[in-house]
């Protein structure tokens, strides 16, 4: 893992809420291991040994490995419906909105690649009633973003004729940059963010 991905998965603002201090750390932990080797490849040692704590440190603030990648799971997907909820609420058009909702979930995922990987492709890994949980909260996620959709066709600023699946397919693209994004590549997350916002009012049908 590089300095830069190290960085971001040790974010301070991600993780501010989680105390005490060594409950974060593991988080941040837990969170390089399952990005770097998978949920079911890495170990409680592993993630103890990356926070510079021992094992049995581990269980006294988490039971289970799955109940780390639950917290981790939670708190991220809270985040990515705090982003979009904001730019649904905003003033301003559909298209506006609908750009501010991209751009910023995009940047989210660029910039945070790291924890974004793990909170979007590792829901499989949950037991049954920490996935529904998760399920319900991307519901929501949805939700947001079909809003500015439903929106954007009732006043006729938008071409959508089925706005579900057009709504899958803008979450998908957003979501998929988690797995591509590097910090050396030729683009900043403001960059693809700008560039994903413009793709999308053009899926949309904007003018």
């Amino acid at each position: 893992m590089s300095t830069a991905e190290e960085t971001t998965a040790g974010d301070p603002q991600a993780w501010a809420e989680v105390t005490p201090d060594a409950a974060r750390r593991l988080l941040i932990a837990a969170v390089e291991a399952f990005a770097e080797r998978g949920y079911h490849a890495t170990t409680t040692r592993d993630i103890a040994g990356r926070a510079g704590m021992s094992p049995a440190a581990l269980y006294i603030h988490y039971k289970t490995k799955e109940e780390l990648l639950h917290r981790i799971s939670r708190i991220g997907h809270e985040k990515a419906l705090e982003i979009l909820r904001t730019a649904a609420g905003r003033e301003g058009s559909a298209a506006e909105r609908l750009a501010d909702a991209v751009s910023s979930f995009v940047r989210w995922h660029a910039g945070g690649r790291t924890t974004a990987r793990v909170v979007q492709y590792e829901l499989d890994s949950l037991g049954a009633d920490a996935r529904a949980e998760i399920l319900a909260l991307r519901r929501q996620v949805d939700a947001e973003v079909r809003g500015i959709v439903e929106d954007g066709v009732a006043d006729g600023s938008f071409d959508v004729p089925d706005v579900k699946g057009t709504t899958l397919a803008i979450l998908s693209l957003c979501i998929d940059v988690a797995r591509w994004f590097s910090l050396d590549g030729p683009r900043t997350p403001d960059e693809v963010g700008a560039l994903y916002a413009d793709l999308v009012l053009r899926m949309v049908g904007v003018k």
